[in-house]
Parts: structure tokens; sequence; C-alpha cells
């Protein structure tokens, strides 16, 4: 009997623990299974390949270290993934980055500039004023340079006693009545002495021979050179006033090299006061001096400009806007273009959101844009603000590479790459490289670190082993972005 309470309680208990463990499996059980599939769950993204962010160029099919740097490769999901077509980023990113967008349009264009000129004299309408007979000065009517003067105003009076002997000829001949040929002779003898002939004809006026005459303005202008003072003794051939002409002046430009090709002579020109905007003088090209300054690489220009109001004089700056052809052709905004020293390139918004770099050729600026003449069609998105970070965003995913990057040289043109020395410890050898923890690199500022060289060919290097203190030289180049030259191992004492 007592046997059989102990059988029926062990049952019991059984049957208990049974329905307890049955009780504890519904509360836990889903609670279980969903803790052990939480990890599977956490990312569903499908892995497309695993990479170095270091060297995004160098895919892998499986995760583990990275071959290159003392890290683990780091996975590409498809969703984060791009094509060739360029690097895709979420529209969060964009506004959080401010990418701004802007249309290729086709717009007028010209090669019409902007330069800045110093007025001088146009020295084609400057004119001497000589004497061609030795005499006196006596009297000055203009006794300053840079005196205005009119066309036929007095400047001078001067004596000339030469010429009374010649006049008292004449004046004989013509009172012993001889004949008018011998006359005629006379006068023309006067002639050859050139003295004026309204002088002769006052002389024969008045019967007695004139030696004071007055030398009159030629042209109007400014007496830009005074040669003589009052009383002084010319001879024949003397400047005694250099007068320049003020109807037209010259504007002398400093043009750069690259403009000054596109200037032909008789192009128009608007000529600004640089101190009066509002002022403003029609002119053209009048020359381009065939002489270049090797400091500045400019050429200098010469602008005719029209002053017949007189305002403009020597020494004025005058902003000169130069018209060139007009055409038509298409825009983009000049901070959208990216000019890397070796290539121009803007970011353009392809259809299916992504972005892709594209080479340029590029025009004459037009203000805030510029010309494109091939590498865009009318119509595409370009990016105009925030090109460098969307240039980073695609370094780190290995898609756009480097935009700075030139285009592939030949073997023939390519310069030697620099070659760095390091030290380190060999970690691991594989058939296409080998991994060294190095000290730091002087010629590349790196700091020590562990890092992937690769090899030029299998066969390279057959006496290194991993755990070897080696020193080695290296280059730029190979599937890790450097590749060894030379590899020696370096024994307890630093001699190889």
């Amino acid at each position: 009997m007592k046997r059989t309470h102990t059988i029926g309680a062990a049952l019991l208990a059984a049957l208990l623990l049974a329905a307890g463990a049955f009780y504890l499996g519904l509360r836990t059980g889903p609670s279980m299974e969903a803790s052990m599939a939480a990890p599977a769950a956490a990312d569903t993204r499908q892995v497309l390949y695993w990479h170095d962010p270091m060297v995004p160029g160098q895919r892998f099919d499986k995760p583990g270290k990275s071959p290159f740097m003392d890290m683990q490769l780091v996975p590409v999901y498809a969703e984060g993934a791009t094509q060739d077509t360029g690097v895709v980023i979420s529209p969060a990113v964009q506004q959080n980055l401010g990418i701004r967008y802007a249309k290729v349009r086709r717009a007028e264009t010209s090669t019409s500039f902007d330069a800045v000129g110093t007025v001088q004299f146009d020295e084609r309408l400057n004119v001497a004023v000589q004497t061609r007979v030795a005499g006196y000065v006596e009297q000055l009517s203009v006794r300053a340079p840079m005196e205005r003067v009119r066309k036929g105003q007095a400047l001078a009076t001067v004596f000339a006693p030469d010429w009374l002997g010649p006049q008292n000829e004449l004046l004989a001949l013509q009172r012993a009545g001889v004949s008018a040929e011998i006359v005629a002779a006379a006068r023309e003898r006067l002639r050859a002495l050139s003295i004026p002939a309204d002088l002769v004809r006052r002389s024969e006026a008045m019967g007695t021979a004139q030696a004071r005459y007055v030398l009159t303005a030629p042209s109007a202008g400014v007496v830009a050179e005074l040669g003589v003072r009052e009383g002084v003794a010319v001879s024949p051939g003397t400047t005694l006033f250099r007068i320049a002409g003020l109807d037209k002046v010259w504007a002398v430009a400093q043009i750069p090299e690259a403009q000054a090709l596109r200037l032909a002579r008789g192009q128009q020109v608007r000529a600004v006061l640089q101190a009066d905007p509002t002022q403003s003088f029609a002119g053209t090209l009048d020359e381009i001096l065939p002489e270049i300054d090797a400091a500045t690489r400019t050429l200098k220009a010469r602008f005719e400009v029209d002053n017949r109001n007189g305002k403009l004089v020597p020494g004025l700056l005058l902003r000169l806007q130069v018209a060139g052809p007009r055409s038509t052709g298409l825009l983009v905004p000049s901070e959208a273009v990216i000019r890397t020293g070796q290539r121009v390139v803007v970011i353009v918004r392809q259809p299916e959101g992504g972005f892709a770099p594209r080479e340029v050729s590029l025009g004459a600026d037009q203000g805030e844009d510029t010309e494109v003449l091939s590498g865009l069609a009318e119509g595409d998105q370009v990016v105009a603000s925030g090109q460098f970070l969307i240039d980073s965003e695609a370094r780190l995913r290995s898609v756009l590479g480097n935009m700075a990057a030139p285009a592939p040289a030949s073997a023939a043109s390519a310069p030697a790459a620099a070659i760095h020395q390091a030290e380190g410890k060999v970690e691991r050898v594989a058939p296409d490289a080998i991994t060294v923890s190095h000290g730091p690199v002087a010629t590349l500022r790196w700091p020590p670190m562990t890092m992937g060289f690769a090899k030029a060919s299998p066969e390279a290097f057959p006496d290194i082993h991993a755990g070897d203190t080696v020193r080695f030289e290296f280059k730029e180049g190979g599937p890790t972005g450097y590749e060894l030259v030379s590899v020696q191992r370096v024994a307890a004492g630093g001699k190889p």
C-alpha cells in the first residue's frame, strides 16, 4: 500500500512537471524563438560584397580581416550599392548635404570682357610749331605747358631780321617798274625763304619791309611742350611748341593673352569713367601692340575713344567694355564646374536619381555662368552646390573614383613613381601581397600602421616569411594602391 502511494506520488509529480514545462513553453517559447531569430532578422539586406574602406577598389566575396589594414572588412549592401552610372544618395541625405541643382540652358553668349585703360594723348594728332628762320621771340602769348589753345590762336611774335633784305629787293623792283616776270621771280624767292604770304602782302601794302610775324596754332588742343621763353633767340628747325589734339584720345589697357587672342582691330568698345559711371564714350580697338609683358603675360591694346566734348584728359582711368561677336551656347553656373588642374568635371544628376561625373570642355566665362562646348546637353541637371560631398560619398563606395584623376596616360609619357622607404615586421605573406606592420613613412607623412603591399609577381621575394623584420621600398601602383620595389631582412643589429 505504501509502495502504491509512492508510485502515485511520483506519477503526480511527473505530470505536474510536464504541465509546468508545457506552460513555460507556451510562455517562453515565442520569445526564445524571437530572440534566436532576432540576429537574423536584424539586417535582412542583401550583401553584395565586402571591402576595405581605405582601399575601396578591392572587393571580397566573404567577410574577414582586411589584407591591407589592421581592420575588418565592411559589407556593401544591395540598396546602398551603385552601378557604373553613378552613386545613389537618399533624398534625406541630399537635403542634409544642402545639394542644389541647375539646368543646362541654351542662351546668347558673347566674348565680351571688361578691362581698365589709362587715357593718353593720341600722338597722331600732335603737331609741332617751328620757325624756319633765325630770329628772336619778342612776345609769348602762351606761357605755360598744358594750356588749351584754339585753332588759329596767336602763340608768339617772332622778329626775323634776315627777311628784311629779300623784301626790300622786291619793293625796289616794283618801284623801278621792271617787267612782271622779274617781280614774279622775286616773289618766288620770298616763298622759298618761307616768308609768310600775308607778311609779303603787308609789306607791299605799306611799302616797307616787315620782319615781325605771329606764329599761330595750326590745330586746337593743349600745349604739350613749350620749348621757348620770351626774348630768346631761335634758329631754323627749333620746335617752339608741341600741340596735342584732344578730339580723340587713346585708352591703353593691359589685356591677358588668353583674351587678347580674341581681339580684332575695329571692335567696338564702350568706355566708362571709373570715377563717374554715368559718363560713357564710344570707341574702337585701334591696335594690339606686338609686345608681351613676360612678367604679367599681358599685351597692350590701344583703344581710340571719341573726346569731342573734351572731358577726357591724360591719366584718367576708363573701364572698357569690349564687345565680342554674339552667338548661342550652353551655359551652366560657374559654381557647378570643378577644375582639378588636369580635367574639368561637373556632377550630373541622372534620371533614375543617381549622380555621375562628366568631363566637359569650357568656353568663355559669361558673368556668373560658364559656356560649355562639349560634354553636356540642353536640359541636363548638374549639381551646383555640394559636389565635393557627393564625391566623398562616391569615394567611400568606390563608384566615381577620384574625380581629380587624369585620363590614363601611355606608359611612355607617365612620370616615374616616387619611391618610399620604411621598416617593419612581416605579418602575412600571400601570393599577391605582403602584409607589414611598419613604422612611420616620412615621405608620405604616414603614422605607424599595418597594411598590405602588392607584389609585382607571385615569385617575388621568395625568402621573406611571416615574422621577419624587414626594410623595404615601395611605390604607388598595384591592386592595393602601393607595390613593393625591394624587401630586405634586417638583422638584430639593424643591418641587412
